[in-house]
């Protein structure tokens, strides 16, 4: 059932992952769909290739989501490309896990600068650019509901994305456009499992429900949802995508 025929949507940092997820699902649901990445232009390629095979329609414009000039061009290229945008996921994030007593301020910028303020710019730019009855997609992660050892930066960044989540849609409602963050759990992607020990992810898999990890298309196809018109009088919220774990 193609229940997002007709609607343009960004997703930023798509060129894998969990993003390349949510861009293919968002395409088999009738979407049109931005393809952003920062710099695996060849990852993002391959990624708008295979949706094209599939039929569907993608296309990937570079952009560093921390840096406002490009983000002003990232939406202005893509609605020359299609004529409009409808719907903002803001995917793009990187997690660097350490110690407080060990992250340098480098680590502390860079985390805040991506997660943060490429967060805030996408918003910011969507709010005069996006169109009526649009939706905006936010991601925070339930790791903010645990307190692991290593991981404060990062969820203080998704901290913010919440709150600002939360403010924002009290911003952009009277046009219709509603705004909502997913906190997904541990998932099996690159981001999360490079480094760590098969017992480490055994364990945190252990946390949820079902005993294992998440897939990127269990997230993605609750981004399908929220997209939707279905999901209209959902806003404000931040909706767990975690299989159970907290």
């Amino acid at each position: 059932m193609k229940t997002l025929n007709g609607k343009v949507i960004l997703v930023t940092g798509a060129s894998r992952g969990i993003g390349a997820a949510i861009a293919h699902q968002l395409a088999a649901a009738g979407a049109k769909v931005i393809v952003n990445y920062a710099g695996s232009k060849q990852a993002a390629d391959e990624t708008v290739a295979s949706i094209q095979a599939l039929g569907g329609d993608a296309f990937a414009v570079q952009a560093d989501v921390s840096k406002t000039d490009e983000v002003k061009n990232l939406f202005d290229v893509a609605i020359a490309h299609y004529g409009r945008l409808d719907v903002l996921v803001n995917n793009a994030g990187i997690m660097i896990t350490k110690l407080i007593k060990d992250t340098t301020d480098e680590d502390f910028t860079r985390q805040f600068d991506i997660n943060v303020k490429g967060t805030f710019n996408t918003m910011r730019e969507a709010a005069t650019q996006l169109a009526d009855q649009g939706s905006i997609i936010n991601f925070s992660t339930s790791v903010n509901r645990i307190m692991l050892p290593g991981y404060a930066t990062y969820v203080a960044t998704k901290a913010a994305v919440e709150q600002l989540t939360r403010v924002f849609s009290k911003e952009v409602g009277s046009r219709g456009i509603n705004v909502n963050s997913i906190s997904p759990g541990p998932t099996n992607t690159e981001l999360f499992t490079k480094g760590k020990p098969q017992e480490v992810i055994d364990r945190l898999a252990s946390l949820s429900a079902f005993n294992r990890i998440g897939e990127p298309d269990d997230i993605a196809k609750l981004v399908v949802f929220l997209a939707s018109d279905e999901a209209k009088w959902i806003n404000a919220q931040n909706i767990g995508a975690n299989g159970g774990m907290a």
